[in-house]
């Protein structure tokens, strides 16, 4: 999952930005496909499945023209039937992005397995649902475990259900995550995906709820092996997560800071690099003679010296030549050869 295409595996989360459109659906593919991320990930539920009458809606959720609508009335507007699960599908696969989905239900959960969805999302709100877990996890699919509102406790048991009822370790990823939209900067506490991933030995990547574009490159060069990030055609659209998703400009942004961000880092090989080969030469010293020194002499540690270029000896044989008897005629400044 990923490492066939970048370090970073990125995953544009249309989510229900979409508006329960398949128009605006697939200009989210073209322009997570043009930004250069790896996927496009969905949520996929039914809502009466999902809450019931009475659910209040999140904070964030208020916000809107739609302000006033109740919480189920919400999700009914946004949901995606399986006819348009399986167009989007074929539409991603013409893009060359993978499709990914988050099911919010046990039967959500049904019709993507059924549709052949090859990697599952578990958003952060299904970490203690024990049914949930424990249908995703016999389905031996690849997992991408969500831990907003999560302790580490919790990860650890959502982590042995899963393995558990079926699915190999290797195939779970778990974000770390913080559920507000947007996230404070002082709550997005990147440490923790680093606490995750030397807890449990499992790989981490970072699902991100902040505005702008700093905290996802932050967690790449933290080792994030996938990102995750909302993402719109106009923050000024009617729905609950348009405000704190980015715009076209920005997902491209964000997705090139990234690609910079992973040759940065490069590998955790120490070597010369094939840029500064050049400069060898010209930066480093070599042994030299420090005086005029004549055939037969014993070169010593007052007619020596080291100085550019880096042609010649190299300083670390210094005790090698110190005592060696000279071979030839040497003028100032003129390199040391045995």
């Amino acid at each position: 999952m990923g490492k066939q295409f970048h370090n970073t595996f990125i995953i544009a989360e249309a989510g229900v930005n979409h508006n329960g459109s398949l128009k605006i659906a697939k200009k989210m593919i073209d322009t997570a496909a043009r930004a250069g991320a790896d996927a496009v990930k969905f949520q996929v539920f039914m809502a009466e499945e999902l809450a019931t009458s009475y659910t209040p809606k999140a904070p964030y959720q208020m916000k809107g023209i739609h302000s006033k609508e109740s919480h189920l009335a919400m999700l009914k507007k946004l949901e995606l039937d399986r006819k348009a699960l399986k167009k989007l599908m074929g539409y991603c696969a013409g893009k060359g992005v993978i499709f990914i989905a988050s099911p919010f239900d046990l039967k959500s959960i049904k019709l993507i397995n059924e549709l052949g969805v090859k990697i599952f999302k578990i958003p952060s709100g299904e970490i203690t649902n024990l049914p949930y877990l424990r249908k995703i996890g016999s389905l031996k699919r690849k997992i991408i475990l969500s831990t907003g509102m999560s302790n580490l406790r919790e990860i650890g048991k959502a982590l042995s259900i899963l393995i558990n009822a079926g699915t190999r370790k290797k195939d779970i990823i778990a974000l770390h995550c913080n559920s507000e939209y947007p996230t404070p900067l002082e709550d997005v506490n990147l440490n923790a995906m680093i606490t995750i991933k030397k807890a449990y030995g499992i790989n981490i990547g970072y699902s991100d709820h902040t505005l702008g574009i700093e905290v996802p490159i932050a967690a790449v060069a933290l080792g994030a092996y996938v990102i995750e990030k909302h993402f719109t055609l106009n923050k000024d659209m009617p729905g609950p997560d348009h405000k704190a998703s980015l715009e076209p400009d920005e997902l491209n942004e964000m997705v090139q800071a990234i690609r910079k961000t992973e040759k940065i880092l490069g590998s955790s090989s120490k070597k010369m690099s094939h840029s500064e080969i050049k400069n060898v030469k010209v930066v480093r010293k070599s042994i030299v003679a420090a005086t005029p020194i004549k055939k037969g002499e014993i070169f010593t540690s007052e007619n020596l010296g080291v100085k550019r270029p880096g042609a010649g000896l190299n300083p670390m044989k210094w005790n090698r030549v110190i005592g060696n008897i000279a071979k030839k005629d040497f003028v100032t400044n003129e390199l040391i050869v045995l």
